[in-house]
This record gives C-alpha cells, sequence and structure tokens, in this order.
C-alpha cells in the first residue's frame, strides 16, 4: 500500500539531485553519501538544483516506492534543520503545499523518542 505519514522519519538529502536517478543510484547516493540503509523505512528526500522537482525514496514491504512531484510554478523551500536532523510530518506537509511559516511558535508536547522514561 502506497502511503507515508507521521509515523515515518524523513531525511533530505542537502546536495541539488539530477532528478534522472531512480531508484538504484538514489539508493546508491543514501548509502555512500548519507551513510544510512535504503530498507531501514526511513523516507529519502531528493530535490533538484532550481528546487522545482522533488523525489521521496522509502522502502517498503517488497520494494522501493518512488514519489515524484514537479511543480509547475515556484520552488519547494526545504525546513531549515540542524545538521542531521530528520524533517517532520507537518514540515513535510507545508514545504510539499508550499506554505511557508514566518513565525511560529512550536508548544512542548510529549516524545518517546525525546523522553528516556519507558527505556
Amino acid at each position: 500500500m502506497f502511503s507515508l505519514g507521521s509515523s515515518h522519519r524523513y531525511l533530505l538529502y542537502r546536495q541539488p539531485c539530477d532528478m534522472r536517478k531512480s531508484f538504484d543510484a538514489l539508493s546508491g547516493i543514501v548509502s555512500q553519501e548519507l551513510n544510512r540503509s535504503a530498507i531501514s523505512g526511513e523516507v529519502f528526500i531528493f530535490l533538484n538544483k532550481r528546487r522545482t522537482h522533488l523525489k521521496m525514496l522509502h522502502w517498503e514491504n517488497g520494494g522501493f516506492v518512488l514519489y515524484y512531484k514537479r511543480l509547475e510554478k515556484g520552488t519547494f523551500t526545504p525546513p531549515v534543520l540542524e545538521h542531521d536532523e530528520a524533517i517532520s510530518w507537518p514540515d513535510l506537509v507545508l514545504m510539499i503545499e508550499g506554505i511557508q511559516v514566518q513565525k511560529s511558535i512550536r508548544k512542548l508536547r510529549f516524545s518517546l523518542e525525546k523522553n528516556s522514561v519507558f527505556s
């Protein structure tokens, strides 16, 4: 089934990517340049130099899925991230929809990843 959601981890490749690349070449970038496993279940995001094309590579049971969006007008504006920080689901949706938040305040929320109470 084709589905992405808030339960996935989204990682942005920070260099411009040739959008002619497909499954094998993109998974090669993931393993060689990002030092990650392409079959980890994480979603890897690639943008072209002009940021008008976006590809997302994701491993699902049985094989890779490649999501591709080409804008007819405008550009994708990726969120500002720390060194190896993942893109959150809300930030990914805003980026794909072309919504740029000028000022926002993120309220604290409980997260199992950030709290070691259950470790």
